[in-house]
């Protein structure tokens, strides 16, 4: 026989050694090795369970985010166009005031004024005949202010002066 063909006794006890290792391998170490491996698959099956809610459940939370973002925007849109309405308002009714102020102040000006007017030409008539008595005495070489006063001239010529200012105004 060669090198290579075994004898019959040293091959039967390696043939022996060998199955009673499997056979201890088998019934221990295998039922182990099965336990750890389907652990670790429940966990890999569990991880990738876990994995699917959290992104169903992350894609939910974001539907829900844009939904709020939208209704948000949707909201801020509306209070802008609110705004902008009362702003307009308030704009109108400052206007329509500061124009009610302004025709009022207006009119009390021209009240004033015309009660001025009136003031200022009745003291302008008596400083006007005072001026002309007194020009007419030095003229006359005496004083003739009882006369003017008294007499009707005075009243005709400031008449006739309305008269010809009121013509010409027209």
């Amino acid at each position: 026989m060669g090198i290579l063909i075994p004898r019959f006794a040293p091959a039967l006890v390696c043939v022996l050694a060998f199955a009673v290792i499997f056979g201890t391998f088998v019934k221990s170490l295998l039922p182990r090795i099965n336990n750890v491996l389907a652990e670790r698959r429940d966990a890999i099956d569990g991880q990738r369970e876990r994995a699917q809610r959290t992104m169903s459940e992350a894609g939910e939370v974001l539907a829900k985010y844009r939904e709020e973002l939208a209704e948000a925007r949707h909201e801020a849109a509306r209070l802008r166009q609110e705004a902008l309405e009362q702003g307009t308002e308030l704009i109108t009714e400052i206007r329509a005031e500061g124009l009610r102020e302004r025709e009022s102040m207006i009119a009390e000006a021209q009240a004033r004024l015309a009660a001025d007017r009136v003031i200022a030409e009745a003291e302008l008539r008596g400083v006007v005949v005072s001026l002309a008595t007194e020009l007419a005495g030095r003229v006359v070489g005496e004083p003739i202010d009882s006369v003017a006063r008294e007499s009707d001239l005075v009243d005709r010529f400031f008449s006739d002066l309305d008269a010809r200012s009121a013509a010409g105004l027209q």
